[in-house]
């Protein structure tokens, strides 16, 4: 299938019985159209095996397209251009080549070799590649169906399928990971939790503690010292009341009310038991 109409008229117009000479001059002439510069039809030409003499760059120099992408139907929108391995490819699959042939040569993917005829032979949008990911496929705790199917897709030969499987492992061993260190945060927060808890309560029983001794002590201190009925001197009012009699005919000086001083106290007892004494 060709992707220009001039290819197609210029195929019909070439000999039933072409000769090699015409056949190069064909094949070289497509190349050019599919040419990004010279540099690039120069690197096409030669992996296709078709002369890169400078005559034959000089005269292919003009069918290169102008604006540097391959020249496409023009009610198709632009692709890129084609790599020299990609073009190679192609060539070789019009020729009738196997795939394994052709990734053999060019060193494509299976992949890579059905979208690149997708779009250029049978003129399907050519899917968005998909970067390769280098990730280990790590064995996860996961059930026997999907680790079945994460095998399975580890090992296709298709590098898509590998890498969508290499993806979700990772993505799988980040969830896991995640998973556990929340799980950790919980349980460290739960016991800084309790600890807050248990020193709270320990505090409120010190302070409880603490103002019952405070109420103890200050009860007894404040608790009144009881009176003697003698008015702190052990002695009955009447004998107060005489002692007072006694004291002011002797010359000492004493309250009508109040306690008697300790001297008048004493000199009242001696004057008064000296004579038992003498006696006994």
């Amino acid at each position: 299938m060709f992707t220009d109409w001039t290819e197609a008229l210029e195929a019909e117009s070439l000999p039933l019985d072409p000769n090699p000479a015409q056949q190069l001059t064909a094949a070289a002439r497509v190349t050019a159209r599919s040419s990004r510069d010279k540099d690039d039809m120069a690197l096409l030409l030669d992996v296709l095996g078709l002369p890169t003499d400078p005559d034959t760059l000089t005269a292919l120099l003009p069918l290169i397209p102008e604006t540097g992408d391959a020249p496409t139907m023009t009610n198709t929108p632009a692709a890129p251009a084609l790599s020299a391995h990609e073009a190679m490819a192609i060539s070789m699959h019009n020729n009738g080549d196997s795939q394994q042939a052709i990734r053999e040569a060019t060193g494509l993917s299976e992949t890579e070799l059905s979208d690149l005829i997708a779009n250029q032979v049978l003129g399907l949008p050519r899917a968005a590649a998909v970067p390769e990911i280098d990730v280990p496929v790590v064995a996860l705790p996961v059930t026997n169906t999907v680790q079945k199917l994460l095998d399975w897709a580890a090992a296709h030969p298709a590098a898509g399928v590998r890498s969508r499987a290499a993806r979700i492992t990772a993505d799988l061993s980040e969830l896991s990971e995640r998973r556990d260190s929340e799980a950790a945060q919980r349980e460290a927060e739960a016991k800084v939790a309790k600890a807050k808890a248990d020193l709270e309560k320990a505090q409120e029983e010190l302070r409880t503690v603490k103002a019952g001794t405070r109420t103890t002590t200050t009860t007894a201190v404040a608790a009144p010292t009881p009176i003697r009925a003698g008015l702190g001197s052990g002695r009955s009012r009447e004998e107060l009341a005489d002692i007072r009699t006694w004291a002011r005919e002797h010359g000492h000086t004493v309250a009508d009310q109040g306690m008697v001083p300790k001297r008048v106290l004493e000199a009242y007892d001696a004057a008064h038991q000296a004579p038992v004494r003498k006696a006994g």
